[in-house]
C-alpha cells in the first residue's frame, strides 16, 4: 500500500513559538502521523515572535515572489523553511511584512485581537495553497488546525477545486473552543470571495454575525470531516456539524490520538 500524502496546515508549533496546547499538538500531530508511514508536508505562519536565527529559518527564493491580492492591495508572499532534526521533518513558513513580521500571533502586546486577523487568515490560506501547487505535490488529506486555517477549506473546495493538486483531496478541520472574542466584521467577509468562492456561498454562515463560531462554521461547511480539538467546543458549532451530517471524531487525548486520526482519515478516503 502506498503511503498516504497528508498536508498539515497548522497555527502554532513548538519549538518555534512558546508552548501552548495548540503549539504542542501542532508539533506532535505531523511528527506522529509521519511515523505511521505517511508522506507529509507541514505549513505554519511565520509569526513575528519566531526567532529566525535561532531556529535557522531561510527563505526559499523559488517559492517566494508572488503577490496575493486582498481588498485590492498586493501583499507579497514570502516562503521560509526550517527543519525539525529530531523528526527529520521540514516546516514551511508563510510570511509577509504586513501580516506577520514584527507582530504577535492572534493578540497584540496588550492582549487585543488584531483587527485584520480575518485578512491574515485569507493570506495564510491562499499562500499555503499556492505554494503546494508550486511543490507539484498532491495530498490525499489536508488537515487544518487552528483558527487561522478556518477559511482554507472553503478555498480548497470552491476556488481551487479544479486544480490537480486539490481535485480529489479530503479536507479535515479541527474545531476548537474560541481562543479570543472578536467580531471579524463584514469587511472580512467581503474580502473572502476569490475565483469560484462567491458571497452567495457565505450568506448562510455569516448571517449578520461575524464571530469566532461563524468562522468555524465556514470551515465545517467545506470540510469532509471534523475533529473536535478539545472537549469544550461550543454547542452551536457541534449542532452545525451534526445538521450537515459531517463525519465527526470526538476529542482525543494527546497521548493516544494517532490511531484514531489515522482511522478517521481512512474512513474519508
Amino acid at each position: 500500500m502506498k503511503a498516504k500524502k497528508i498536508l498539515f496546515i497548522t497555527q502554532e508549533m513548538i519549538p518555534f513559538v512558546p508552548e501552548s496546547p495548540k503549539a504542542v499538538f501542532g508539533k506532535n500531530l505531523p511528527k506522529s502521523i509521519q511515523e505511521s508511514n505517511c508522506e507529509i508536508r507541514t505549513f505554519t505562519p511565520k509569526w513575528g515572535i519566531i526567532n529566525e536565527r535561532r531556529n535557522q529559518l531561510h527563505e526559499v527564493i523559488r517559492l517566494s515572489g508572488m503577490n496575493i491580492i486582498i481588498d485590492e492591495t498586493d501583499h507579497p508572499l514570502i516562503i521560509k523553511v526550517a527543519s525539525l532534526p529530531q523528526a527529520r521533518m521540514q516546516i514551511y513558513f508563510i510570511d509577509n511584512d504586513d501580516y506577520f513580521m514584527k507582530r504577535q500571533m492572534s493578540l497584540d502586546e496588550n492582549g487585543i485581537p488584531y483587527e485584520d486577523n480575518g485578512e491574515r487568515a485569507i493570506f495564510y490560506a491562499r499562500g499555503v495553497l499556492e505554494t503546494v501547487k508550486k511543490l507539484n505535490w498532491t495530498p490525499d488529506i489536508i488537515h487544518c488546525h487552528g483558527w487561522i486555517t478556518s477559511v482554507t477549506p472553503a478555498y480548497i473546495k470552491k476556488a481551487y477545486q479544479d486544480e490537480p493538486s486539490y481535485a480529489n483531496v479530503k479536507v479535515v478541520y479541527s474545531a476548537s473552543k474560541p481562543e479570543f472574542k472578536m467580531d471579524f466584521g463584514k469587511h472580512f467577509v467581503d474580502c473572502l470571495p476569490f475565483k469560484d468562492l462567491q458571497l452567495d456561498d457565505l450568506k448562510d454562515v455569516f448571517n449578520g454575525k461575524y464571530g469566532y463560531d461563524e468562522l468555524q462554521k465556514l470551515a465545517v461547511k467545506y470540510s469532509d470531516g471534523v475533529i473536535l480539538d478539545d472537549s469544550k467546543v461550543n454547542k452551536s458549532v457541534i449542532n452545525y456539524i451534526e445538521s450537515l451530517n459531517k463525519p465527526m471524531l470526538g476529542y482525543q487525548e494527546p497521548d493516544n490520538f494517532r490511531q484514531a486520526y489515522l482511522d478517521f482519515y481512512d474512513s474519508l478516503l
